[in-house]
């Protein structure tokens, strides 16, 4: 019996060693490749009719909510709705569209790549009848990566296309940066808003090192071409300088903040505070009070929307290996079970 057991065991332990030994390599494969060949890797622009969407889920709960006592063809039309004769889209103004795009912002702004794909896109398409709708979402980071993302939204007010900002959580820091470029910032009666300031840290080791024994030599061309450093000694010169710089990268952000918003009180809201949306709307530092789906809902008998997306690629390797790993805890789960049942 305990042979028995013994080879079943040895034998589902073999097998699951060469289906690793299998999967190890396809990967290591997969990644050559992907090393090999980076120009074929491309993004892929994505489209969904916004209108069609909603529709869509409007009827699946007209459907559903449909009377108990209904005639056999009612109950046929409501089992096949593909047999129903489709209601027409909203057409009111045909020549109008809304374009929605969507920002999720990290501290390195890393979305932006993204956008400036879609933004360059619309640019081809669009015009001034045409509106582009931004879902910001955005505690800030990073001065000049958010500094680029707003240029990309500039590009569409530079050429004429109408530019709406919604915010249903947060747009403070870099992400108000974004978000006042817009002609009209739409937020939700809780977001967070606002944060026009700079905050800079970093750790100084110095004394640590000095306490045992170990010299960090820093040598420069340049009075301020360091400032502070983490391992070296401050100086009083330094950090003054620092603080220079943090105050003349505020000025930029409240001199932008105000190029966009002119009735704004700016040196009021520009002290690195935050505000929920109506207390925002109050500082003028939105226009609205709503939710994005609020805005689009209201827009769907004036326009058609489109919903656009630049998916980036994924590694070839990465996309393997998901796959691979799933197919391999597929095959280990089977595996177990035949080993249980023996």
């Amino acid at each position: 019996m305990w042979t028995e057991l013994l080879g079943q065991y040895g034998l589902f332990a073999a097998k699951l060693v060469t289906l690793l030994v299998g999967v190890v390599v396809v990967m290591l494969i997969a990644a050559g490749l992907g090393r090999r060949r980076p120009s074929l890797q491309r993004g892929q622009l994505q489209l969904e009719h916004v209108n069609r969407h909603y529709e869509r889920l409007r009827d699946a709960l007209n459907r559903r909510l449909q009377p108990v006592k209904t005639s056999r063809w009612q109950r046929l039309r409501i089992r096949r709705p593909w047999r129903a004769k489709p209601k027409p889209l909203a057409t009111s103004d045909a020549g109008r569209r809304i374009f929605v795009l969507n920002f999720h912002g990290d501290l390195q702004a890393s979305a932006t790549t993204a956008l400036r794909e879609e933004v360059t896109a619309l640019l081809q398409v669009a015009d001034s009848r045409d509106e582009v709708v931004v879902r910001l979402e955005s505690s800030g980071g990073l001065v000049h990566a958010y500094g680029f993302a707003a240029s990309q939204l500039q590009r569409l007010r530079d050429r004429g296309i109408t530019l709406t900002v919604c915010v249903d959580k947060i747009a403070a820091s870099g992400g108000y940066m974004m978000a006042c470029v817009g002609q009209r910032i739409v937020a939700a009666p809780f977001a967070i808003i606002g944060s026009i300031g700079v905050v800079a840290q970093l750790p100084n080791l110095h004394r640590l090192l000095q306490r045992h024994e170990v010299d960090v030599e820093l040598h420069t061309a340049g009075e301020f071409k360091r400032t502070l450093t983490v391992l070296g000694e401050n100086t009083p010169e330094g950090r003054e300088k620092f603080r220079q710089e943090l105050e003349e990268t505020h000025t930029l952000f409240k001199q932008f903040v105000r190029q966009h918003r002119s009735r704004l009180d700016i040196e009021r809201v520009a002290t690195g505070e935050h505000w929920y949306g109506t207390q925002a709307l109050e500082l003028r530092l939105v226009d609205e009070i709503a939710t994005s789906d609020d805005y689009l809902l209201r827009q769907l008998d004036q326009a058609q929307i489109y919903r656009l997306q630049y998916r980036l690629p994924q590694a070839a390797a990465r996309r393997l290996a998901r796959v691979v790993g799933r197919a391999a805890a597929g095959l280990a789960a089977w595996l177990a079970r035949g080993q249980g049942r023996g």
